[in-house]
């Protein structure tokens, strides 16, 4: 591939930079100019489900809501344990690669405490439901 920046160094060069011109150049137009500009764009990778009234919102008698509450609790939760198992799973990495000095680790560490003490501040008192 031709990069914009660096001149050719032979014919050869400037011949294959010519012909791969002629194949890009139409290619990334349309896709600048048709394609992305009518392309929805999605900024989650994952599903959104709208956000239900929390738990203590919810009226006594009504079942539902308690449910799905007690649902959406369930799949914060999971979320923000997944994530905290990316962060364990980042430091740790961090500490094998650059083993005898861990210095470059320490943010790592830092970020991975505070979502610990996050993640506890939120569920760590309310058992394993």
């Amino acid at each position: 591939m031709p990069s914009g920046d660096v001149p050719p160094r032979n014919a050869f060069e400037r011949f294959y930079n010519g012909i791969f011109s002629l194949w890009d150049t139409p290619v990334t137009w349309f896709r600048e100019k048709v394609v992305a500009p009518n392309r929805k764009q999605y900024y989650w990778y994952h599903r959104q489900l709208p956000r239900v009234p929390e738990i203590d919102q919810c009226y006594t008698d009504d079942l539902m809501c308690k449910f799905e509450a007690n649902e959406q609790y369930k799949r914060d939760r999971d979320v923000d344990t997944r994530i905290l198992q990316i962060l364990i799973r980042r430091r740790d990495d961090c500490y094998i690669y650059e083993s005898p000095n861990t210095e470059k680790c320490k943010k790592l560490h830092e970020d991975f405490r505070e979502a610990e003490l996050n993640w506890f501040i939120k569920y760590g008192d309310l058992g394993p439901t």
